[in-house]
């Protein structure tokens, strides 16, 4: 039976993150992922000031700024009028060396770090092999893997579960997964169309509030990105025709004749899992919690745990810590994180953006005028909307 220190689940960006943190360490890791090298999951784009901050100091932030859009400024926007309130993330320069939002898409950092960690002695990347369950005893954990040609068993000290938000890890974990569907599907479109060109004084990273119908505007390198709302009226088959793509379209820009690269349905869900630890075994990401995309938290926040439990694990694998007391106290820190922070900055977010009732819609804007306005007030939302530890607020405006 092969053996190795950790085992983790899921080769997406806060899998691999969690790997190449702990493979560059000299922990002897295996990194399993169901899909294959070569997957393109669109879903995330924002990289936020303090998770390039944690990146950097795995040597990486540099290749992915160059990678990607950098994005010092993000706007709320009207959808009638166009009026704006941008918030300029260069005033937070005082407290961070990333004063900016990088916009590139997640595969590109799990592309990077997948082929670094196989570059590790003690570190294999190994796709289309699905994890079918595990047991475990007081000193370890055995996980049953199906490889395209066999079962491959695995004996590891511990796993990390960080495959998504149908997680198998989860689910065999039994965690309860607490919270609620939003009733919309979303609709993403990506297109090469210059929306610039259309819509005047558009940022990078545009979030468009109506009472009718809210979107999301988003530039990655090559494409933009138009994220809206869909009802549950609508089938699947018609939001990804060309009947509904010109719909959207003339509707933006009043040009339906545009080309589109993806198109994507997404159902969307703010849940976090009870708990994140089953004695040995442990869940990160959208494994463990799921919120809306509105502020780009998601996977910022996955990788957040990654960096909580990584040290934790080095620190327990090299004798120098309790496991009970550092395992629990992963769970608590990153379940008060993501309920106090990530769950309600996104709520909150989406009430701006689709808030129905005119009069309601009208007070809303006037306390985000008020807040753009305010130079105390509006230094403190961008550290939370940049997920900066909240005692950075203290510092002088």
């Amino acid at each position: 039976m092969k053996k190795t220190d950790v085992v983790i689940v899921g080769a997406g960006p806060v899998g691999c993150v969690a790997g190449y943190y702990l493979a560059r360490r000299g922990v002897e890791v295996t990194v399993i992922d169901a899909g294959d090298a070569g997957t393109q999951d669109l879903r995330a784009s924002t990289f936020h000031p303090s998770t390039l901050e944690m990146l950097d100091t795995l040597g990486i932030a540099d290749e992915l700024i160059e990678m990607g859009l950098k994005a010092p400024v993000f706007q709320w926007r009207e959808r009638s009028g166009g009026e704006a309130f941008r918030f300029d993330l260069s005033e937070l320069a005082d407290i961070t060396r990333f004063p900016f939002r990088i916009q590139c898409e997640q595969y590109h950092l799990a592309r990077m770090l997948a082929e670094r960690i196989e570059a590790e002695p003690k570190a294999t990347v190994l796709f289309n092999h699905r994890m079918l369950g595990y047991r475990q005893n007081e000193n370890s954990v055995e996980v049953s893997i199906e490889t395209p040609y066999d079962i491959l068993n695995i004996e590891a000290q511990y796993v990390f579960g960080a495959d998504g938000a149908n997680s198998v890890v989860r689910k065999l974990m039994g965690a309860e997964f607490e919270g609620f569907t939003y009733p919309e599907k979303f609709l993403c479109l990506t297109s090469a169309e210059p929306l610039e060109d259309h819509i005047p004084g558009l940022d990078y990273v545009n979030y468009v509030s109506d009472p009718m119908e809210w979107l999301v505007l988003l530039r990655v390198p090559s494409l933009w990105r138009v994220l809206v709302p869909a009802t549950e009226s609508e089938a699947d088959s018609y939001l990804v025709s060309d009947a509904k793509k010109e719909k959207v379209f003339s509707g933006l820009i009043g040009k339906p004749d545009v080309t589109t690269e993806h198109r994507t349905i997404y159902r969307v869900h703010q849940r976090v899992a009870k708990n994140l630890r089953d004695n040995r075994v442990m869940i990160i990401g959208d494994a463990a919690h799921l919120n809306n995309p509105l502020g780009g938290l998601g996977m910022n926040s996955g990788i957040h745990d990654a960096f909580n439990l990584c040290p934790k694990m080095i620190e327990i694998l090299h004798g120098r810590g309790d496991a009970d007391a550092l395992l629990n106290q992963f769970n608590d820190e990153r379940l008060s994180a993501t309920i106090e922070l990530v769950q309600a900055q996104t709520i909150q977010n989406m009430e701006f953006m689709k808030e129905g009732d005119s009069e309601q819609h009208r007070l809303r804007k006037d306390a985000m005028r008020k807040l753009v306005d305010d130079p105390v007030k509006r230094r403190s939302y961008m550290i939370r909307q940049s997920m900066l530890p909240s005692d950075r607020t203290s510092l002088p405006a």
